[in-house]
């Protein structure tokens, strides 16, 4: 069965740090890409970052590039996502999901090329 599991979402200040990690599990991890996406209320789901394994890259979206980094742990199937100088704007429940590698320039920006969901975290930055 596969699984992807989100953890360490929160409340955090302005300008404050938190790291989310996807665990994943029931698939061949290097033969899939993970991406972060979020979705705040009201908002259309916003492809955030992308890394694949496989291929050695990673991709962000503009509106976190410089604040957010990306990485993975092969060993321990998990990706993470460390987020810094975080903004109010960065509000949102984010996911992550899996598609084939690779991330594809564009591609990752599109839930619709992804084929397995977490459930989402929260994550919620006060001004």
């Amino acid at each position: 069965e596969v699984q992807l599991v989100e953890s360490g979402g929160g409340l955090v200040q302005a300008g404050g740090s938190l790291r989310l990690s996807c665990a994943a599990s029931g698939f061949t991890f290097d033969d899939y890409a993970i991406g972060w996406f979020r979705q705040a209320p009201g908002k259309e789901r916003e492809g955030v970052s992308c890394i694949s394994s496989r291929y050695r890259s990673t991709y962000y979206a503009i509106s976190v590039k410089g604040r957010f980094t990306i990485s993975s742990d092969s060993a321990k199937n998990t990706v993470y996502l460390q987020m810094n100088s975080l903004k109010p704007e960065d509000t949102a429940v984010y996911y992550c999901a899996a598609k084939p590698a690779p991330c594809g320039t564009f591609a990752y920006r599109s839930r619709y090329n992804y084929d397995y969901w977490g459930q989402g975290t929260q994550v919620t930055v006060s001004s």
